[in-house]
C-alpha cells in the first residue's frame, strides 16, 4: 500500500530491487488490495516484478476485493462493497492481470459487508479455486461471527486485523481466540499502532519503557513493539509497511527479541492505562 501512489510513490524501477531486497532477506509475502493506490498499485508492483530476477515460485502474493472507491477510476457514486459471485471473480482475475501472475496465494475479503451472502462468495471462491487462480481464502477486518458466517460455506485460513500494542481488541473480543481455535492465520496491519504518531502522556510513557528494554535487548523500539506482537500464541504476522531497508533489516530482528512475561505484561498495563484486570 505504501510502494505506490498512497506511500513514497517509488518508481518501477525502485519497485524491482525493493522486491529483490526484500526477497533477499526472506521477506517473500507481499501484501495488495485492488484499491491500493486508487487502483494503481498492483499494476505498478506487476511490472517492477517483472523486471526482477525473483521467480513467481519463491514469493508469495496476497490480495483482496470488495470495497469499492468513490469517483475515480471506478465512477462510483459513494463508496460502498460489492461481494457478487461476478465481482469477487473479476475481481480476482483483474488482480492477477495487473500483477503478471497466473494465481494468487491467499485472496481476502478486504472488509465485511452487511449484505454478504455466504453461498454466493461460497461459488466464486470455489470456482477460482478450482481454476487453480487462488490458493487460499480468507478475510479482512472481520469480527469472529463475521468469519463464522462466511466459515459455514467455505474455509477461511487467513484474518487479516488492525493489531498492536495500542489497538489489542482482538485478544478481548474473541477475535484471535477464534483464529487459535481455528488454525487461521492472523496478519497484523498497523502493528506499530499510534505510538510514534502522537504525543501524550500514554505515548510518553510506553516509550520510557521502550527505551529501557530497546537498551536491554540492544535493539529498536519498533522491534520491541513487533516482537511483542509475536509473543502471543496465535502467532501473529505482523505486515510491515516501511520502504525504509534499514528498517525492514531491523523489523526481522523482532524473531529473536523473547520479551520477558512481566514485561510484555508491562507494555499491556501501559496501554490500558491502568493495571491488568
Amino acid at each position: 500500500m505504501t510502494w505506490g501512489a498512497w506511500g513514497k510513490q517509488l518508481t518501477i524501477q525502485q519497485q524491482s530491487e525493493m522486491i529483490e531486497f526484500c526477497v533477499a532477506q526472506g521477506n517473500t509475502t507481499f501484501d495488495h488490495a485492488d484499491i491500493y493506490g486508487d487502483y494503481t498499485s498492483e499494476a505498478h508492483f506487476g511490472e517492477a516484478f517483472a523486471k526482477s530476477s525473483v521467480q513467481r515460485e519463491a514469493i508469495q502474493l496476497i490480495s483482496k476485493c470488495g470495497i469499492q472507491l468513490e469517483g475515480g477510476v471506478r465512477n462510483n457514486r459513494l463508496k460502498h462493497y460489492n461481494y457478487s459471485k461476478e465481482y469477487i471473480i473479476c475481481s480476482a482475475e483483474e488482480s492477477l492481470r495487473k500483477l503478471k501472475t497466473d494465481y494468487l496465494d491467499t485472496f481476502l475479503l478486504h472488509r465485511p459487508s452487511p449484505l454478504m451472502e455466504p453461498d454466493e462468495i461460497a461459488e466464486a471462491i470455489s470456482k477460482l479455486q478450482a481454476e487453480g487462480k487462488i490458493k487460499a481464502f480468507g478475510v479482512s477486518n472481520f469480527t469472529p461471527s463475521q468469519v463464522n458466517l462466511i466459515a459455514t460455506k467455505t474455509p477461511i485460513s487467513v484474518n487479516q486485523i488492525e493489531f498492536s500494542l495500542t489497538q489489542h481488541t482482538a485478544m478481548e473480543n474473541g477475535t484471535l481466540d477464534q483464529m487459535l481455535q481455528h488454525n487461521i492465520q492472523p496478519l497484523a496491519w498497523s502493528p506499530l499502532g499510534f505510538i510514534f504518531r502522537e504525543s501524550n502522556d500514554k505515548t510518553t510513557q510506553i516509550k520510557i519503557l521502550l527505551g529501557d528494554l530497546s537498551a536491554k535487548y540492544n535493539t529498536t523500539e519498533d522491534v520491541i513493539l513487533l516482537s511483542w506482537i509475536l509473543k502471543h500464541p496465535a502467532k501473529i504476522s505482523p505486515v510491515i509497511g516501511t520502504t525504509n531497508k534499514q528498517r525492514i533489516l531491523n523489523a526481522n530482528t523482532a524473531l529473536s527479541v523473547n520479551l520477558e512475561l512481566e514485561e510484555w505484561f508491562q507494555l499491556l498495563e501501559l496501554s490500558k492505562g491502568k493495571p491488568v484486570a
